[in-house]
């Protein structure tokens, strides 16, 4: 099993930015994607983006497209989401996972292990 640590949240203003990381730990998955969520309240978990083991591939939620960007440090066990030009519909309990080696990348029921998650709060 693959523990996964989420840090980096907080409050921030409108048009600010956040770093997210999530460090992780145990039986990584060499080779799979990562990816994260998130949660707003009275909401589904929703991709938010993924990247590939090598790094060559990324993908992001249309919402997010040009202003987040995911990366991972594979020496280090460790990927990061850069959150530029936030927006108040951009709160969330924000929720780093580990890609189970089945299925699409943007789908929640193909990760395989889960952080606790980070709130994240834009204020307007």
């Amino acid at each position: 099993q693959v523990q996964l640590v989420e840090s980096g949240g907080g409050l921030v203003q409108a048009g600010g930015s956040l770093r997210l990381s999530c460090a992780a730990s145990g039986r990584i998955f060499v080779g799979y994607p990562m990816g994260w969520f998130r949660q707003a309240p009275g909401k589904e978990r929703d991709f938010v983006a993924a990247i590939s083991w090598d790094r060559s591939t990324s993908d992001y939620a249309d919402s997010v497209k040009g202003r987040f960007t995911i990366s991972r440090d594979n020496a280090k066990n460790t990927v990061s989401l850069q959150m530029n030009s936030l927006k108040a519909e951009d709160t969330a309990v924000y929720y780093c996972a580990a890609h189970s080696g089945f299925g699409a990348h943007d789908i929640e029921t193909s990760y395989a292990s889960w952080g606790q998650g980070t709130q994240v709060t834009v204020s307007s």
